[in-house]
Parts: C-alpha cells; structure tokens; sequence
C-alpha cells in the first residue's frame, strides 16, 4: 500500500480550514482517509468532493442510501479495502 504524506486535520488552516467542516465525519472526528489525501492540494480536495457531492445529491431517482449502496457494491467488486 502507498504512503501518502498528509497534513494532520487537526493543523489546518488557510484553504484546508476553510474545507474542514465539509470534510470532516462529524460522528468519528476525523477526516477520512480518502480526502485526506489531498491535504496537499486543497484545489484538489475541492474538486473530489464536488464529484463526490454531485454524485450522492445529483438525482431524484435514487435515495442517498441507495446511491452509497452502489458505490458500496463497486467498491467490493473493485476490491477496494475503504
């Protein structure tokens, strides 16, 4: 598995503090691994979670839960360990 250096959530500011509260998991504390990531490049975060916001709100078809149960369902058949 890579190693990804990343700037711990509890230090951010600038750009990354003002991302923080969208972000953040408000149940855990924490920020997810998978944003993360992206603390080195703050545009970078913005635009993976507008993706992953588009995507969870973009239809009226599909329910939130259902929209994270397929992604659930990709990510298994993907192998994807998150």
């Amino acid at each position: 598995m890579a190693r990804i250096k990343v700037i711990p959530d509890d230090s951010w500011d600038g750009a990354l503090g003002d991302i923080y509260p969208r972000v953040v998991d408000r149940l855990y504390g924490r920020v997810d691994n998978i944003m993360a990531v992206h603390s080195l490049n703050p545009r970078g975060m913005a635009a993976h979670l507008g993706l992953y916001e588009s995507a969870m709100a973009g239809t009226a078809t599909l329910r939130k839960v259902e929209r994270e149960f397929i992604a659930l369902v990709v990510s298994l058949e993907n192998d994807c360990h998150y």
